[in-house]
């Protein structure tokens, strides 16, 4: 195993720090607001939101957006895109909450970050048992707050190499967005990504951080106009 795989990558995401000030992160387990002093204390874990966040790219999102409005689900505007998206982060709150699942909200765009105990095992792609119910209780906001374009995004941690990590997290999206299918969350509101090994939020030396490496992140964005 290359232990320097990921070193410029992690070295990316704890130089952005700086960027979660602006944000609220929910710890899972106090169900408290994280503190600048906790933040500092996870900067690893804090950061991984506001640097992930979106992956896709702004072509990708406006195509997807232009053609959902065009299909007849109506944009949100002015005043009414923050209200409504408060309103959605409070009920993934409510409904996440003692799950493992972190919710962070950045701007008007929300994350749900869950980590490879909740998910998948080592080199897998098949959704642990348990993880069914954490996605019941996402579908179930989603389909209320339709008016959002949801990125699902895989993460593996380096064990192997690159290419299968590339294709390990891409089908770890893919099992996602299915399964959320399944609860008849819309595919045409749905974008898949993987992103491999590239984007760790803790160190891959120890089992516990390849464990939070080996995530899925789901960023819900408003529907807008533009």
């Amino acid at each position: 195993m290359q232990m320097n795989k990921p070193s410029r990558t992690f070295a990316f995401v704890v130089g952005l720090i700086v960027a979660v000030s602006a944000c609220t992160t929910l710890d899972p387990y106090t169900r408290e607001e994280k503190t600048a002093k906790a933040q500092r204390q996870a900067v690893i874990g804090a950061a991984a939101g506001a640097v992930a966040g979106l992956i896709t790219g702004d072509s990708s999102l406006e195509r997807k957006k232009r053609a959902l409005v065009g299909a007849g689900l109506g944009a949100l505007a002015g005043a009414g895109v923050g209200t409504y998206m408060d309103r959605q982060e409070a009920k993934l709150r409510a409904e996440l909450q003692k799950t493992g699942v972190s919710v962070t909200r950045i701007g008007n765009n929300i994350t749900l970050n869950m980590p490879g105990n909740i998910t998948f095992a080592t080199n897998s792609a098949d959704l642990n048992a348990g993880f069914f119910q954490v996605l019941n209780s996402v579908a179930l906001v989603v389909n209320e707050f339709n008016q959002t374009v949801i990125e699902v995004a895989g993460h593996t941690d380096n064990t192997g190499g690159d290419q299968y990590n590339q294709q390990l997290s891409e089908r770890r999206a893919g099992a996602v967005a299915a399964y959320l299918g399944t609860r008849s969350v819309q595919s045409d509101r749905v974008i898949t990504v993987g992103m491999g090994e590239a984007r760790p939020v803790a160190t891959n030396d120890t089992e516990a951080g390849r464990q939070s490496n080996r995530r899925v992140e789901l960023t819900l964005v408003p529907l807008t106009a533009s």
